[in-house]
């Protein structure tokens, strides 16, 4: 199943996404949430007509620790230091604030410098309460998947004392275009582009600690509830991003994000 939240008048509103091979596809007006009970509408319209929007806000939004070696050593080669890879798969806290949709753009501050940068990403997303369960158990919690682009102002990331404003600044988390169901984190492939040049490419399977790792270690601290999503960090050394430049993270059987980057002038 293909979940999606979208624009309605002044109204945001969850649908399924149905697929029509002849005419394109719709969505469907769904009375409730993917997160609970839920009964669709009588009223639908042709996908291409309806603005998308994130297609969660969580009520607790995780990001993975560095979780990539090839990352992990590009980034470390750059800073010109050894890499270290983590012993655990830790967890940080990004903001709602930062979220943003479907061919928005990401808006940079003025006084950003040249070292902004995309991270493209697999965004798991809850659809139950989890707490203290096996990594064989991990998926059953999981509603679905979808797409994000951390995006990344470097010089502030290495001179904050926290990533308040590298990872937070508003627009700086697009997610989306949906979220897909019933589906194998492992038989993921990320690929990245910029102004439609292939830039990085990666397969989840790759990950230092699995999103089943992941989701077991979290619940036995953390209660993850439904509508949390977990972003699961990405591979490679990532270019930067100028004014003008647009960038689109692909995951098989989900889907593209796009987004173009302007500058605040």
């Amino acid at each position: 199943m293909k979940w999606c939240r979208y624009q309605q008048g002044d109204t945001a509103s969850f649908g399924i996404i149905e697929s029509d091979t002849g005419e394109g596809d719709t969505v469907v007006e769904v009375s409730g949430s993917p997160f609970a009970s839920y009964t669709k509408t009588s009223n639908s319209q042709p996908l291409s007509s309806v603005k998308l929007l994130p297609p969660v806000i969580p009520s607790n939004f995780y990001a993975a620790g560095i979780n990539y070696r090839e990352h992990i050593i590009e980034m470390a080669q750059k800073r010109g230091e050894e890499p270290f890879f983590p012993p655990n798969a830790d967890v940080g806290y990004r903001s709602n604030n930062a979220l943003t949709g479907q061919d928005d753009p990401i808006i940079v501050p003025k006084d950003a410098t040249e070292l902004l940068q995309y991270e493209g990403e697999l965004v798991v997303v809850f659809g139950k309460q989890c707490k203290n369960v096996s990594e064989d158990q991990a998926l059953d919690y999981v509603l679905g998947y979808t797409i994000g682009n951390d995006v990344s102002e470097r010089t502030w990331q290495r001179g904050d004392r926290t990533m308040w404003r590298a990872k937070n600044t508003d627009t700086f988390k697009p997610m989306g275009p949906w979220i897909v169901t019933d589906l194998e984190p492992d038989d993921f492939h990320v690929s990245i582009k910029l102004n439609d040049r292939l830039v990085g490419e990666y397969d989840v399977k790759d990950a230092i600690f699995s999103v089943r790792h992941y989701i077991s270690r979290m619940s036995q601290y953390l209660t993850l509830h439904p509508g949390d999503v977990l972003w699961m960090g990405t591979d490679g050394a990532p270019e930067n991003m100028k004014d003008g430049d647009v960038v689109e993270v692909e995951i098989n059987d989900i889907g593209i994000l796009r987004n173009p980057v302007v500058w605040e002038k």
